[in-house]
């Protein structure tokens, strides 16, 4: 990883491009960000930066992370990531990473926690298919059948596609292209959708397939 940032997804828009084609994007609130931290090989057995994004008022700070945002100096700061850098020695505690770090044109990969649909059935959470709602299939069009075997192995394997918790779950999308870069309003606007709502916090990152 070269480079990243923290950032806050305002929504989807879409711009036209230089042929006056309609290109669909996600706005994203990027930066600024401010370096919290810097670990080195020799405190902590590898290298990288925390930073920091979020504005966050004292009162709503527990006192451990007092004491780690007043060691860098650093004001309370409302989302921490660390990026694990292959070039660390060009920042330093209170730098500031802003939208411009990134360019039009450029690969990245955007990560984020996807929306959350609570408790949900096998047809909504695995593509199931339903049964046939007529000779005598009962009131289990929606249901997902067997799950286990007899006697042996006498037990459902873990794993197996069940009804349960759907989203709100890490999500990486890879492999999107920056459309345009706003950084004198700390905007980014990626090509394509990016995980989570409307206000969710996204890590955007340099991409590995670039």
């Amino acid at each position: 990883m070269q480079k990243g940032i923290i950032g806050r997804k305002i929504g989807m828009t879409q711009i036209f491009d230089q042929n006056g084609n309609v290109v669909p994007v996600t706005v994203v609130e990027a930066g600024p960000c401010v370096v919290a931290q810097k670990k080195t090989v020799e405190n902590d057995g590898y290298a990288s930066i925390q930073v920091g994004f979020g504005d966050l008022k004292p009162n709503k700070v527990n006192k451990p992370m007092k004491g780690h945002f007043a060691k860098g100096d650093v004001a309370p700061k409302r989302a921490l990531r660390e990026f694990r850098l292959e070039n660390t020695e060009a920042y330093n505690v209170g730098d500031l990473i802003k939208a411009d770090v990134f360019a039009e044109g450029e690969k990245v990969d955007v990560t984020g926690t996807s929306k959350g649909k609570g408790y949900a059935g096998v047809i909504k959470r695995w593509n199931f298919h339903r049964l046939k709602e007529t000779h005598g299939s009962g009131p289990v069009a929606r249901h997902g059948g067997s799950n286990g075997a007899c006697s042996s192995p006498s037990r459902v394997f873990p794993g197996l596609k069940m009804a349960g918790h759907l989203g709100a779950e890490k999500v990486t999308v890879q492999n999107l292209t920056v459309v345009k870069v706003d950084a004198e309003n700390n905007l980014i606007a990626i090509k394509g959708a990016v995980p989570g709502p409307n206000g969710g916090i996204v890590v955007i990152r340099d991409s590995v397939k670039a």
